[in-house]
């Protein structure tokens, strides 16, 4: 199908009318109130904590560190750029692995002793930025997110799974060629798992970081347990053994480093698998007797939606006093675009069999939903990058509204991190500046290359790995 392109439609009614037609619900302001009454100009406070406005950088790998778990000059530059953002609150940063086994590429950070400076330098190099361009860094959290990749682990080789899983998974063996005699992770390897989060958050603590996120999202380990309902023992089955890992990592970093803030982004919904079809337009993997059982928040058959356990999960964050929560959906190894929601895909992706705008709505509705039913937490939503030119007016209406506490944004700030400053000053977008969703973003490191916005950023535009990545995309095409 053909969908409107966002950079199309010039106008506020261009906007609402395309939505209408496509019967896509989004809030929508069509004026931007500038300065500080701004709503996304707002402070918030909620359990202890506190930042200066209604933004976040959400976690944004570059697939550019070392082989030995530190950042690298690519790193560096990436953190400044979340610094010069204006953002004040940092989810997380970007992944960073608690041992080697579980890091998702073999350039992904490390959290240990080796590493510990390099992790300061990142997080002093963004205050340093932020400073510079904003006077203070008095109103900015900073968190660093904490990750085991589980079943997609790739430590040592950028096209070897080296997977870690916690029950077999009939859909997601098959699709990545997961054995039938692949061992299961067992309770005392996740016991390991357990202190390594522990001893992670230490680091994370000595670096500078307010909190840590434990990751629950995307497919990785923590997201795994929750779908973990074929798994016997106290780790699977019901929803109280499901959430056991998130528990004991919180007791574990509470333990181990002391007054150390807790964070969690959250799957909070997830559909079965989808593939490429005929013509490339991605299409679900075929059920078996019309069930798909596996998808944490989903109805069972697959493409559906039931927040209760997702709701249960959020009453055990406050149960454990974590009050900040990062809501996003699905994974990007087997449903993007519920996930990312983008108009061109990765070179191993498929195109989208869905308008991308209701990928996003859904997203902002599920948030919304969340919130109303658990009004004590703090939100920060996900999903706003392909909305282009409209991004800070339904921003602002989402947050006007309590839909949404903070607005999060990925992609975006890769190309354009001066998008908040630019709309809070009243300034005209930087249009030419504006995340397209390309997915070369993700193309490049799913081909061994770094990340980084090689359409709109001059500095990926002539960085030596940009010809490598056109090879690699025309072999693929």
């Amino acid at each position: 199908m053909t969908y409107a392109r966002v950079a199309t439609l010039k106008t506020a009614a261009d906007f609402r009318g395309y939505l209408a037609q496509s019967d896509i619900q989004l809030p929508l302001d069509e004026k931007l109130i500038p300065g500080s009454a701004s709503p996304l100009a707002q402070p918030w406070a909620v359990g202890g904590w506190r930042a200066g406005n209604r933004f976040a950088v959400l976690p944004m790998e570059g697939w550019d560190g070392t082989h030995d778990g530190r950042p690298t000059e690519l790193t560096l530059r990436r953190w400044r750029r979340f610094g010069l953002s204006g953002s004040k609150l940092i989810w997380g940063g970007e992944a960073v692995a608690v041992r080697h086994d579980g890091r998702a590429n073999p350039r992904q950070l490390l959290a240990n002793e080796d590493t510990l400076a390099g992790l300061a330098a990142l997080r002093e190099a963004l205050v340093r930025e932020h400073e510079t361009h904003y006077g203070s860094s008095d109103d900015l959290l900073i968190g660093l997110q904490l990750t085991h990749s589980g079943r997609f682990a790739r430590p040592n080789d950028d096209r070897r799974l080296e997977p870690h899983i916690l029950y077999r998974h009939p859909w997601l063996d098959r699709k990545f060629h997961v054995a039938p005699g692949h061992p299961l992770l067992s309770d005392g390897d996740i016991a390991c798992i357990i202190e390594d989060f522990g001893r992670a958050a230490r680091i994370a603590q000595r670096a500078g970081f307010a909190f840590v996120d434990i990751k629950h999202c995307h497919g990785y380990l923590g997201h795994e347990f929750l779908s973990a309902i074929d798994r016997e023992g106290s780790y699977g089955g019901c929803l109280e053994n499901r959430i056991r890992f998130l528990r004991e990592v919180a007791a574990t970093v509470r333990s181990e480093a002391p007054g150390m803030g807790i964070g969690v982004r959250l799957s909070a919904i997830d559909w079965m698998p989808f593939k490429p079809g005929a013509d490339r337009t991605g299409e679900a993997e075929p059920l078996r007797d019309g069930q798909y059982p596996y998808a944490f928040g989903g109805d069972g058959l697959g493409m559906g939606i039931d927040l209760r356990e997702p709701l249960a999960f959020l009453d055990a964050l406050t149960a454990l006093d974590i009050s900040l929560v990062c809501i996003t959906a699905g994974s990007p190894y087997y449903n993007p675009h519920i996930q990312r929601p983008a108009l061109f895909p990765p070179s191993d992706g498929y195109l989208p069999p869905e308008d991308p705008l209701a990928g996003v709505a859904r997203q902002i509705e599920l948030v919304a939903r969340l919130k109303q039913e658990c009004p004590n937490l703090l939100f920060v939503g996900s999903g706003y990058s392909y909305l282009q030119e409209w991004l800070p007016h339904v921003a602002q209406a989402a947050v006007r509204a309590g839909m949404v506490d903070v607005v999060g944004i990925g992609r975006m700030v890769l190309t354009y991190p001066e998008i908040l400053p630019d709309v809070l000053a009243g300034r005209p977008l930087q249009r030419k500046r504006l995340c397209r969703t390309f997915s070369d973003c993700t193309t490049a490191p799913r081909n061994g290359l770094v990340s980084g916005c090689y359409p709109l950023d001059d500095f990926y535009k002539h960085h030596p790995q940009h010809e490598a990545l056109k090879t690699a995309k025309a072999a693929a095409a």
